[in-house]
């Protein structure tokens, strides 16, 4: 196995009784530690209608954090493609990659990133937008491409730079689509990980090489929960779950304080139910982190490990992420 890259997925999450502009510094301090860190990448989610979330503009917010570091790389986990059109898009990031050559990452991904009303607003009626989304991506393809010259519609910023474009997903769909057209490939099992076992074989099966990759990379996103004992990592992994918990009662707040039990204690359907969404989260020291993110992270051949971090408490939250590396990057 190669050596195993680890990176960061951010939502710009806003915590109880902060408000966006906060939560944004938040996410700036989290990707200047990180960078400090050896971390790969940081990567921003396209949600909308989420009063919690602040990365609904996610073009904006990649590059405010990447004038706001200086090597790590910095993209989207993902752009939801089919809420765009791939002209904006590769104008944006050509934009990007033009101020901060070499570090903008384009993950794409199918989904909304949102409820379905919201959806017909950004995407003005037209919901069959995600069944062109090969097709989109092929264009989009075509805007970034050198030999685009002789086009009527041409994307400047954008034409000819290098703008590596992962696929992102979270069933068997993507993991077909990201093999055919030679990509590498970013599965969600931070909250889907039904699927993972059957995606990661058919990528790696299926792959075609193509003039963008020659051998399949596959990403894995996973939530990690990581503290100084085993006890105060569980304990802090309750704002993970009452999160989660929030999301499937469809009564969301804010990332709140961790409590003694997670909300839904003694509620058989949501404890079920969170468990399902939450099943490739790992909670422990940096021993534990260590042994089961890496056998993992081997069993379902990941190139590279993402990993969120829903821990309330902003000095805690760097801390995890310095046990993350302690336990995961090599020095």
């Amino acid at each position: 196995m190669n050596k195993l890259k680890i990176s960061a997925l951010e939502l710009a999450t806003i915590c109880k009784n902060s408000n966006p502009s906060e939560a944004i510094q938040r996410a700036v301090d989290g990707a200047q530690h990180i960078e400090k860190l050896g971390f790969e990448r940081i990567w921003f989610a396209e949600h909308h209608n989420m009063p919690h979330i602040a990365s609904s503009a996610t073009s904006v917010l990649i590059g405010h954090i990447a004038g706001k570091t200086n090597t790590i790389r910095v993209g989207s986990g993902g752009i939801m493609l089919p809420n765009h059109t791939p002209l904006i898009i590769a104008e944006q990031f050509g934009t990007l990659e033009s101020i901060y050559p070499g570090r903008i990452d384009l993950g794409l991904g199918r989904a909304p990133g949102t409820d379905q009303l919201t959806a017909m607003a950004l995407r003005r009626n037209n919901l069959n937008t995600s069944f062109y989304f090969k097709d989109d991506i092929l264009e989009l393809q075509q805007y970034l491409d050198e030999n685009n010259v002789q086009a009527k519609v041409r994307a400047f910023p954008g034409e000819g730079l290098d703008i590596p474009i992962y696929l992102l997903g979270s069933s068997t769909d993507s993991a077909y689509l990201a093999a055919e057209l030679g990509l590498p490939y970013a599965f969600a099992a931070h909250f889907a990980p039904a699927m993972l076992k059957q995606a990661t074989e058919i990528y790696h099966e299926k792959f075609q090489p193509s003039q963008y990759l020659q051998n399949p990379y596959f990403i894995i996103c996973v939530n990690i929960v990581a503290a100084e004992t085993v006890e105060e990592a569980q304990f802090q992994s309750t704002s993970l779950f009452n999160m989660f918990a929030g999301i499937l009662t469809n009564l969301r707040k804010p990332l709140s304080p961790p409590t003694e039990k997670p909300i839904y204690d003694g509620i058989p359907e949501i404890e079920q139910a969170v468990q399902s969404m939450v099943n490739c989260t790992f909670i422990g020291t940096e021993k534990e982190i260590r042994e089961d993110v890496l056998a993992f992270a081997e069993q379902y051949q990941a190139d590279e490990i993402m990993a969120t971090n829903y821990i309330f408490d902003a000095k805690k939250r760097l801390e995890a992420f310095d046990i993350i590396a302690k336990a995961l990057i090599e020095k």
